[in-house]
């Protein structure tokens, strides 16, 4: 069952069922969609369909971008914002950490290493349920978990992306090294799949009220587009 967000006052956008559950659908994908295939998967037509991913657009929650075509004019394709705040809150937060960290503690390994293994084991799956590769694909990802991430620096194959939400932070406040060791591990088996080339060079924790965790990555291929 689709875990609707809360919304706020009735001019959110996500107070309309069907745009909570496509903004919800498009977090679940973790990945740009198109509008058909949205439309397909809620059993809508299109043509709503347009209109409801519109409403979100305009309220800072999507980002619209132009997917070429061999005929005619580039089709729509929706994903996340980079900024999206959600009823005040960043996409899935705690719905799927909860379920991650009694993996991680069940699955027999002790310690920290452990933890970052399981963690790898579960980006590994993720990145694999999306069917894309490359820079803009770890990012939609990260984007679709909630962390908000942005380019801080590009030197070459050389990248660094400041994370610019914690939707864990009340998680961290009680035990950071544990929580912040899964979300590496998470973030070391998306690149096992999405950027096979690409290394986690480091991977630096921030005050989680303040955000800005930083990750820098080598090797990155040149990206195909911005994001």
């Amino acid at each position: 069952m689709i875990d609707l967000p809360r919304t706020g006052s009735p001019d959110d956008a996500l107070s309309q069922p069907t745009r909570a559950r496509l903004f919800v659908l498009l977090g679940e994908l973790g990945r740009p969609a198109g509008t058909v295939e949205l439309a397909e998967q809620l059993g809508l037509h299109p043509n709503g369909v347009r209109l409801h991913l519109e409403r979100l657009q305009r309220d800072g929650l999507l980002v619209r971008e132009g997917e070429p075509q061999s005929r005619g004019r580039p089709r729509d394709i929706w994903k996340i914002a980079p900024d999206a705040r959600p009823g005040g809150r960043a996409p899935r937060a705690y719905a799927d950490l909860v379920r991650w960290l009694a993996r991680a503690m069940g699955s027999g390994s002790r310690g920290l290493r452990g933890i970052e293994a399981t963690g790898r084991e579960i980006g590994q799956e993720l990145a694999s349920r999306q069917g894309a590769a490359g820079e803009d694909a770890f990012q939609a990802t990260l984007t679709a978990l909630g962390f908000q991430p942005r380019v801080q620096a590009r030197t070459g194959e050389h990248v660094t992306i400041c994370l610019h939400n914690c939707p864990y932070r009340d998680a961290v406040r009680e035990n950071q090294p544990v929580i912040c060791t899964l979300h590496r591990g998470i973030t070391r088996g998306l690149l096992d799949v999405m950027a096979p080339d690409a290394k986690l060079a480091a991977f630096e924790p921030h005050d989680p009220d303040h955000a800005g965790c930083l990750i820098k990555l080598t090797g990155m291929a040149a990206r195909q587009s911005e994001m």
